[in-house]
């Protein structure tokens, strides 16, 4: 059930540490399995105070602003909201990014792509990665971080996701090595005069099917952007446009690198074998044992 009961207003004054533990006993009744620590990340955030002062001051009594802010906040991951909208950021790949509901939350498993990107492209090599459905531009950025030497274009179909890449571009100071398209999957890439010239092409691309989109968490399906995560009544129905798309930019030997869902390896391996140029290179399994990325190599001279 998506309702929870709303937090109780207190009349008089509360002390950091009383706020701390209505908060936790709110998100309990709420569903959240880490309650007591969303509770101290959300007071860090609304009080603006390190984790040690969270702990050191919780005798002290708040302001009445601050009890609004904070117990605004608390309303918000009572409502289910996910915790990264409302702090504002989220970790990948060990850098900061900032994130809103206009984009996806980026997620651990996600970090894969990067791995085995690095793995075909040498830090001291010259090269061009394309980052399609970049969304919050994370794995764009963390690539022009981690391959300095790369040329890296992120497409996206969605403004307001390419507003938040390029903030988090510049946050990490790699804006002037990542241009930037707005369009869907490869097709801005048309104009861009890229034939044969791509080393890699990495996303992570909608890949939910619309009959699981009812079964997801709260956080997911109230909050996160519906056409960031579902691809059709398959799930790989973005993933076969890529495939059908890539191989008139990719480079002999060039890879073509995907997230996918637990459960769609099979399918990928069908479609890859029905678009003629292609190899199925590797599965890769994430550290929970489900598939999740799969690497095909464009076959040619």
């Amino acid at each position: 059930m998506d309702v929870v009961a709303p937090i109780p207003q207190s009349a008089g004054q509360a002390t950091l540490g009383e706020v701390i533990a209505e908060a936790q006993w709110m998100l309990e009744q709420a569903g959240i399995e880490s309650s007591r620590q969303e509770a101290f990340w959300i007071m860090e955030h609304a009080l603006r105070l390190s984790a040690h002062h969270v702990v050191a001051d919780r005798d002290r009594l708040l302001s009445h602003a601050e009890l609004l802010v904070a117990r605004g906040l608390v309303e918000r991951r009572v409502g289910r909201e996910p915790l990264q909208y409302i702090l504002g950021t989220q970790e990948f790949c060990g850098l900061e990014f900032d994130v809103n509901p206009a984009v996806l939350i980026p997620r651990p498993e996600t970090e894969l792509l990067l791995e085995y990107v690095a793995q075909r492209i040498p830090a001291e090599r010259q090269a061009t990665i394309v980052d399609a459905c970049t969304g919050s531009g994370c794995i764009a950025v963390a690539l022009a971080r981690l391959r300095p030497r790369a040329w890296v274009i992120a497409t996206d179909l969605s403004s307001p996701s390419l507003a938040v890449a390029r903030q988090n571009a510049t946050r990490h100071e790699v804006g002037e090595r990542i241009t930037w398209l707005e369009g869907d999957l490869l097709r801005p890439l048309a104009q861009q005069d890229m034939e044969g010239r791509i080393d890699v092409i990495v996303s992570n691309p909608p890949y939910i099917a619309e009959a699981d989109w009812g079964t997801l968490q709260p956080e997911v399906r109230l909050f996160e952007p519906r056409g960031a995560l579902v691809a059709g009544p398959q799930g790989t129905e973005l993933h076969e446009r890529l495939l059908q798309e890539a191989g008139r930019y990719l480079s002999p030997g060039g890879a073509l690198i995907m997230e996918i869902g637990a459960g769609q390896a099979c399918a990928m391996r069908r479609i890859v074998d029905q678009i003629p140029g292609y190899r199925f290179h590797r599965l890769v399994y994430d550290a929970a044992g489900l598939e999740r990325v799969v690497i095909v190599e464009r076959v040619g001279t």
